[in-house]
């Protein structure tokens, strides 16, 4: 089965789910490793519509509701493991949803060609629109990015 549509049956199923029970799906991955396939799904939890801890809990609950719907369905032909976990602090900025969510948090992001001579930039996302990622770096200068140049954006780890 094609991974698009394993990831569209897992959206397909966590809509409704996600509403009652308050998750929100963030992605999904259908990755070989080795000769081991997996089946990761990276669920927020919301209170009260603001963004909460996920936790074991959660993920069990959500890993046995999603065993159900795959078993049932069965759209996968090989061996593989679902794993359920929360996206985690360093959770990689994918869609427009997370850009605008997380603008004005730190970020880490990497280009597929340097720019300015570099390839890497860490920063304050100030805003993200049409594409563009407003980036002010640590001397307060702002760049700005078309999202389509990075390879990796991910959620500064600071403690």
């Amino acid at each position: 089965m094609a991974k698009k549509k394993i990831q569209e049956y897992i959206s397909e199923w966590m809509e409704p789910f996600g509403l009652e029970n308050g998750y929100e799906l963030s992605r999904t991955e259908f990755v070989k490793e080795g000769q081991t396939w997996f089946l990761r799904v990276y669920v927020d939890r919301l209170v009260d519509g603001k963004y909460d801890y996920m936790s074991s809990d959660d993920c069990e609950k959500i890993s046995r509701y999603l065993s159900q719907k795959l078993d049932e369905a069965d759209p996968i032909s090989q061996n593989y493991y679902l794993e359920v976990s929360s996206p985690g602090l360093d959770r990689p900025l994918i869609s427009d949803k997370d850009y605008c969510r997380f603008t004005g948090e730190i970020i880490e992001l990497k280009l597929f060609e340097a720019l300015d001579g570099k390839k890497q930039y860490s920063g304050r996302l100030k805003d993200y629109k049409d594409g563009i990622i407003s980036l002010e770096l640590e001397n307060g200068n702002v760049i700005e990015i078309p999202k389509e140049k990075a390879s990796k954006v991910n959620l500064a780890v600071i403690f």
